[in-house]
């Protein structure tokens, strides 16, 4: 394979001498995919899917029996009263956006406790000045960052006690931060402190990246609202765009409004073709989010190897699909980035060149050749050009696929 790729013989070596070493961790993410896979399987079963909901509506979308048993089908996998599956969503930071308009009003306090939300968001909040932010219409917004990656948990008391704090909000993801993601037992331990100081306040969790990599999900710790994307990790690679929020059925019928139509709401939002592609893409999902696991682990032992900072390190619990590499300079960073553009199976032949984004305050480099535009569980790395020039890699639909993204990257970063 090395010949057939053009690997470099140090980079093919290093390949080869940290796989007997990954194994016992690819291992586990096998287990982890069979159990979910199962979990899966059950949704399915319970809301009695059959060829008839790969129907699809326009215009409105009244009776669109496809569309809602897609979300009984998320809700048993949430284990959720009510959830909301919908192609009207056209990113996870729409699905936030919707759901934090839906749920505060003026002079109502939004508390961040994983400090600063993704870049996306600013605008929506009011972080970064917009007219149409939350905070232009009076919502308050106060965050608390987090300690060693852990919650702030005093400081988090604290506020609950001084303030009528209305949403929590949980970005379980690190964004485009220096720190680690947020396991499902840390999110138990705050959710937990949380309802006991304060029952009244709702806890919404961003889930972008999480879903289907552990066990359990953020429902099932006490989470009120999870929010997420369909070109992420549910998608399974084959959902084309949507959103999916899940949770509270009142909270969720404020999210429905939001998105469509106060009165008519859940009702309403027609599935435009997309019903087979939700449901194939979910089943495929848990062997999608197992390969881009496996990709993140080989990428963070290779690069040890080769003396580089990488989080997690290959021997670590994965909370999400996203390492962060830290590449040193700007040079390393396009380096690596056009690397993984030279490994993929879309627009290999383009370089990715770092430009500004709407959203971003600083340029980006996107390496993504995917099948779908912006699809984060393709193979894609990313990240601001600023210091300390970290990639934040994700994704790899296949293992094999990931692997041959990796050793062009990796090939690509230290030819001389």
């Amino acid at each position: 394979m090395n010949n057939l790729l053009n690997i470099s013989e140090k980079t093919w070596n290093t390949y080869q001498k940290v796989l007997p070493k990954i194994k016992p961790y690819l291992d586990k993410v096998d287990e982890v995919c069979e159990y979910n896979t199962a979990k899966v399987m059950q949704a399915f079963w319970e809301a009695k899917i059959s060829e008839s909901h790969f129907n699809e509506t326009t215009g409105y979308g009244y009776n669109d029996i496809g569309r809602d048993a897609i979300e009984k089908v998320y809700s048993y996998l949430f284990k959720a009263e009510k959830s909301l599956v919908r192609t009207q969503f056209v990113s996870g930071s729409h699905a936030l956006a919707k759901t934090l308009f839906a749920l505060l009003r003026p002079n109502d306090i939004l508390l961040s406790i994983t400090g600063l939300p993704y870049d996306t968001l600013h605008e929506v909040i009011g972080i970064r000045k917009n007219s149409s932010s939350l905070i232009s219409y009076g919502v308050k917004y106060e965050q608390i960052d987090l300690i060693n990656n852990d919650f702030a948990y005093e400081e988090v008391r604290d506020s609950l006690q001084k303030k009528d704090i209305k949403v929590v909000t949980i970005q379980r993801s690190k964004g485009y931060e220096d720190r680690k993601s947020i396991d499902i037992t840390k999110l138990e331990k705050v959710i937990k402190l949380i309802k006991e100081v304060s029952p009244k306040t709702i806890v919404m969790v961003d889930n972008c990246y999480c879903e289907l990599v552990s066990k359990k999900e953020p429902i099932e710790v006490g989470a009120d609202l999870v929010v997420g994307s369909l070109i992420k990790n549910l998608g399974g690679g084959i959902s084309s765009n949507g959103g999916y929020v899940v949770g509270s059925s009142s909270l969720v019928d404020k999210v429905a409004e939001s998105l469509y139509l106060p009165g008519e709401g859940i009702l309403v939002g027609p599935s435009l073709g997309a019903n087979k592609l939700f449901l194939q893409g979910l089943y495929f999902a848990p062997s999608v989010v197992s390969s881009a696991l496996k990709t993140s682990i080989l990428t963070s032992a290779m690069l040890e190897e080769l003396g580089y900072k990488v989080s997690p390190r290959y021997d670590e619990d994965r909370v999400d699909i996203v390492t962060n590499i830290y590449l040193k300079n700007e040079k390393n960073l396009i380096k690596y980035c056009e690397g993984i553009q030279s490994g993929s199976a879309i627009d290999a032949f383009v370089s990715p060149i770092p430009s500004d984004m709407p959203g971003y305050d600083d340029k980006i480099i996107m390496a993504s050749g995917s099948f779908t535009q912006g699809s984060s569980i393709e193979l894609s790395c990313d990240g601001p050009i600023r210091e300390p020039y970290i990639a934040f890699q994700q994704g790899g639909l296949t293992y094999e696929s990931g692997k041959i993204g990796i050793l062009k990257a990796i090939d690509n970063l230290i030819k001389e």
